[in-house]
């Protein structure tokens, strides 16, 4: 039995950790010795293209894609600003807003984890 450095609890020699605090138990000079995987460096995502997503999308939520009023065929009728639709009663598409959103949101968080730095 060993005693834990931190809190002094009796734990058997087979123990890295105390199963009471959870501190280390090893001896520096083991820790030391086991080799750091490499990619265990501190990485952090790439905040411009972050910014460059939140700013897409607040564009899109502005100028969503519209499409035709419910009383004629599906048409799509174009990316328009909010307020002021391409017919009086065209009302905005939200299947392909939805899509528009989505696929802009994981685009940005997958470059931002490509393009992360380490």
């Amino acid at each position: 039995m060993k005693p834990c450095p931190v809190c002094g609890r009796a734990l058997p020699e087979i123990n890295r950790y105390c199963t009471h605090c959870g501190a280390g138990v090893e001896p520096d000079t083991i820790r030391s010795a086991i080799p750091t995987p490499p990619g265990s460096a501190k990485e952090q995502l790439n905040l411009n293209i972050l910014y460059g997503m939140v700013m897409v999308l607040m564009v899109s939520l502005l100028m969503p894609p519209w499409e035709s009023p419910p009383s004629q065929p599906p048409v799509f009728l174009g990316f328009h600003f909010i307020l002021s639709p391409p017919q009086p009663d065209a009302i905005i598409s939200r299947l392909l807003l939805t899509i528009e959103l989505t696929t802009t949101a994981i685009a940005g968080l997958y470059l931002s984890f490509l393009f992360r730095s380490r």
